[in-house]
This record gives C-alpha cells, sequence and structure tokens, in this order.
C-alpha cells in the first residue's frame, strides 16, 4: 500500500508549508487539496459563473487539469499548464474556495481526482478532510491548528508578500467566520479524525512541527 500523510487543520495553521518541506525531505508527492477548491473558484469566476450555481461550478471541477510542482522552496501550482501559483493564493480565491467547498456535487467531483494524487513513493495531503474522507485509511494523520490571531498574522504576511493591501482585524473577522463555516457544514466538516494527532503550532517553529510529523511517520513504520 502507498503511504499517505494526512495534514488537515484551519486556515492559516501551516498546513502547506509544512506539507510542502515534509514531501521535499521524503521525496513524495504533494497535493493541496485546498488550492483544488481555490482553483475550481476561479475557474468558475473567470466563466462568469454564480459560485451558488452547484452544477456549473461542479462542472468546473471536472474539467480541471492541476500540477503541483516543488520548485526550491516553493510550490508551483499549473493549471491546464500555467502557473497560477500567485492568483491561486489571492483572498479572493480564498473565500471563493470556502463557498465552493460547502457544495456537495462539487465535492464529489473533486473526491476522485484527489485520490488519484495517491502514487508511489508516496503523499503528503493537506486540507481540510484529508484525513477524514478523502484518505481515511492514511497511515499518519496531523491536525494542525493555532490561535485565531496567530493565523491571521500570517495570513496578513503572506498577502503583503503578494503586494495586497491588509486590514489585520478584518482578516481576523474572516479568519472566524471561515472557522465556524468550515466546521458546520454538513459535507465534510472541518474536525480531526479520530486517530489523529493534533498539533498546536501557535508557539512552534515550522521547524519543529514538521520534525514531530516525521517522527509520528517513523513510529508509525515501525
Amino acid at each position: 500500500m502507498i503511504p499517505v500523510i494526512t495534514i488537515d487543520g484551519p486556515s492559516g495553521a501551516g498546513k502547506g508549508t509544512v506539507a510542502r518541506l515534509v514531501a521535499q525531505q521524503l521525496g513524495w508527492h504533494l497535493l493541496d487539496s485546498g488550492a483544488l477548491y481555490r482553483l475550481t473558484a476561479l475557474a468558475g469566476i473567470d466563466r462568469g459563473f454564480d459560485l451558488n450555481d452547484e452544477v456549473a461550478v461542479a462542472s468546473c471541477a471536472r474539467a480541471l487539469a492541476v500540477a503541483f510542482r516543488i520548485v526550491e522552496d516553493s510550490v508551483v501550482i499549473e493549471l491546464d499548464g500555467r502557473d497560477v501559483t500567485t492568483r491561486v493564493r489571492s483572498e479572493e480565491a480564498g473565500m471563493g474556495a470556502s463557498a465552493v467547498a460547502a457544495l456537495p456535487a462539487v465535492r464529489e467531483a473533486l473526491f476522485d481526482r484527489q485520490r488519484q494524487f495517491c502514487q508511489a513513493p508516496g503523499l503528503v495531503a493537506d486540507g481540510r478532510d484529508m484525513g477524514t474522507t478523502i484518505f481515511p485509511n492514511a497511515l499518519v494523520k496531523i491536525f494542525l491548528t493555532a490561535s485565531a490571531e496567530a493565523r491571521a498574522e500570517r495570513r496578513a504576511k503572506q498577502l503583503i508578500q503578494l503586494g495586497e493591501s491588509v486590514s489585520l482585524p478584518r482578516l481576523l473577522e474572516d479568519i472566524k467566520a471561515r472557522d465556524e463555516r468550515d466546521s458546520a457544514r454538513s459535507a465534510s466538516p472541518l474536525k480531526p479524525a479520530d486517530d489523529a494527532i493534533l498539533v498546536d503550532s501557535t508557539a512552534l517553529s515550522i521547524e519543529q512541527v514538521v520534525a514531530c510529523v516525521l517522527s509520528e511517520l517513523v513510529a508509525k513504520q515501525q
């Protein structure tokens, strides 16, 4: 069986960075499932669809041609062969992703697409339901979280690097609203898998979190 590490948790907890570093160290494939929802939202926006139109947005999800490539210290996201990394990380894409992720038909459309990323020698998958819904038999399941305040500050730094204007109070409000929406939705709500390891990254460095994930993998493989 191909080994899978899942890293779930709320927005801004550091899932993407930790997943990339773990995949890089292991030489495994990477799946940023949140990006798939962002890409679906952007595809819908580009086509002029209402993101609440479940049928139309699901058609976008089924047609996505996506690749995640680790290049030095970053992940390049390609859609139909085009580099869309910067646009995928925009706040527009993030809010759109949270909206379309609540649509059952979209989640169904992306379900098989996500599982196709499981290829030898292994996969590191980050998202919100990787360990509960997509890869319930994953070898290692991590639920990574942090305080809303810490996550808002991290998101602010990311947006500033992208050249976007930032309002920290608004970001904090948006993060709390997104947490509530993601946790309350009927389709794959945000919650730890029963056998997930809970890691609070508020006071931890990225290196410490990565070390924790790798130590869990070593323990599981013994």
